[in-house]
């Protein structure tokens, strides 16, 4: 075997080690496992600012099509989202929807395609790409938001993380604080996806959550700052693994529902 193996061997028990160790045995239950797989696609518009007030109506085809979509259970989730960070080169505007299987995801695509204008100038006329993902690590509470508050954070795996690093992240670190959250009231959904088609660099995890008002947004970096102040050697567990570096942010205001 060689040397480069053995550090990946070696890595991979320190990692668990730091991570058990860094809770405490009543915070680790009840156990976190994978759900199964839920695949989400982003379609991104970079709209000219002169445009954002014809955007609802440009779009109104395509939720129409989604809505159809999520009435027959072929998607759970849908929604839209305007960015309120704006940067160069960056989407202003998007659509997404989730489904419990690729085949569900895509029939909404093909539904979009033979139904949304295609005389569209808005969305024609502005820079567009897509991005999908796939989650298993997510929870929600059903029913519609209006005007909530998406917070998007990136980070990407170091090349030399063990192949569990993941997994060992989400089921011990991030994921306990989150389902709080979620009982609590004060995020409406989480997810934490990867590239399921990979258009960016494999590697890269997302971490969503979404709060019905601005508030939320302060309680969710709140518990993050404690779980944090409570154990030190999570953060570091988290840090060996990820390049800073790589890490961005988004926030967005949200309409959406979820089944």
């Amino acid at each position: 075997m060689n040397r480069r193996f053995w550090s990946m061997i070696t890595g991979l028990l320190g990692l668990v080690t730091l991570i058990l160790s860094a809770f405490p045995a009543s915070a680790q239950t009840p156990e976190v496992k994978e759900k199964p797989p839920m695949y989400s696609y982003v379609a991104d518009w970079q709209v000219p600012r002169a445009d954002w007030p014809d955007v609802d109506k440009a779009v109104a085809p395509v939720n129409d099509v989604l809505q159809k979509a999520f009435d027959d259970g072929t998607i759970v989730g849908y929604g839209k989202d305007v960015n309120l960070i704006h940067q160069l080169d960056t989407e202003t505007h998007d659509v997404w929807w989730s489904a419990m299987s690729f085949a569900g995801l895509i029939k909404a695509l093909d539904r979009i395609h033979a139904a949304s204008n295609p005389n569209s100038a808005v969305l024609n006329d502005s820079k567009h790409w897509d991005e999908v993902y796939v989650s298993r690590y997510y929870n929600w509470k059903p029913g519609p938001y209006k005007d909530a508050y998406t917070h998007v954070a990136s980070y990407e795996l170091k090349a030399d993380a063990p192949d569990d690093a993941f997994d060992n992240l989400c089921q011990h670190l991030i994921v306990p604080v989150l389902e709080k959250l979620v009982a609590d009231g004060t995020v409406e959904e989480y997810e934490i996806d990867t590239m399921a088609i990979h258009t960016s660099a494999p590697g890269m995890f997302v971490i969503v959550t979404l709060t019905p008002a601005p508030e939320g947004i302060d309680a969710v970096q709140a518990a993050v700052r404690d779980a944090v102040k409570a154990h030190p050697l999570g953060t570091q567990a988290f840090d060996s693994v990820t390049d800073y570096s790589a890490h961005r942010d988004e926030l967005d205001k949200s309409d959406g529902v979820y089944k």
